[in-house]
């Protein structure tokens, strides 16, 4: 199918972009990789005036450091980010995360914060953005804001952000140390996670120190298994007390029926990734 037609906007900064966004409307469609949208425009279930295209923007792209934190540009693909030795160094946990998502081919052209702003429940990035305290820095007419993750994801495909905000860069604390693990349930490779689990833990002499645990796909937004990671502090890295933190794995969750999975086998499947991500980070 072809798309309605539209107008095209390719600004080479900041500034511009925000000011074709403002000059738009409600009305415009920001276009990063495109992994999601043109197939969207294609369908027609989208119908923007005005489509304005980040790819010119190169200081929307890289990862640097800035003291403590780590700072990934939002139009930075996932092929880079998951290469990053920064990203590997003192974010595992996203790196790992973003090998898993679709294909290599979506890798190379997808973006860090076009899957961010797309809020895709079954998506696989927003849940180690909650885990890892990442911060979303917005730009606006009214300047520059920065939203945590916990704050950023409101409900099913719908973000902070407003009609005239782009998400510039992802900021994060440096988790270094720290072992991580990401688990997800589909079909087939280039599915959406059925259900994911999005697992960092700081193991110490044996013992599970410090735990945490997002899940992709239980709820409207990513959701923190904060049951789960109570259960874990102060227990052994053995499976059986893996396993028994993991039942609490369903606790503040809503997941969806579909068709790929009841509410019953999405709950079932969560305790299991759980535990297995869990433990893969725990004792490798």
């Amino acid at each position: 199918m072809i798309p309605a037609q539209f107008e095209y906007v390719a600004p080479s900064t900041v500034e511009e972009a925000v000011a074709a966004l403002a000059a738009a409307g409600e009305d415009a469609k920001v276009l990063a990789g495109g992994q999601s949208l043109l197939p969207v425009l294609r369908m027609r279930l989208a119908d923007p005036g005005t489509v304005v295209d980040l790819g010119r923007i190169a200081e929307l792209r890289g990862v640097r450091e800035d003291g403590d934190a780590l700072v990934i540009g939002a139009m930075t693909t996932h092929h880079d980010v998951l290469r990053d030795p920064l990203v590997q160094q003192h974010a595992k946990l996203l790196a790992l995360t973003t090998r898993t998502v679709a294909d290599p081919q979506v890798r190379h052209r997808g973006t860090l914060g076009g899957s961010l702003a797309h809020a895709d429940p079954a998506g696989d990035l927003p849940a180690p953005a909650l885990v890892l305290d990442a911060e979303m820095v917005l730009v606006g007419p009214s300047g520059r804001r920065v939203v945590p993750a916990a704050e950023f994801f409101v409900d099913y495909f719908t973000t902070a952000l407003e009609p005239d905000e782009l998400l510039v860069e992802v900021r994060m604390p440096k988790w270094t140390g720290w072992s991580a693990h990401y688990e997800k349930f589909n079909r087939v490779a280039q599915a959406w996670s059925i259900v994911g689990v999005a697992a960092a833990v700081r193991v110490s002499g044996g013992t599970i120190a410090e735990a945490r645990i997002g899940l992709t796909n239980m709820g409207p937004t990513p959701i923190r298994a904060r049951g789960v990671e109570e259960a874990l502090v102060g227990q052994p890295a053995t499976a059986e007390a893996v396993r028994a933190a993991a039942r609490h794995a369903t606790e503040g969750t809503s997941p969806a029926a579909d068709a790929s999975a009841d509410v019953d086998y999405r709950e079932h499947l969560a305790e299991v990734l759980t535990g297995r991500a869990v433990l893969a980070a725990a004792v490798g």
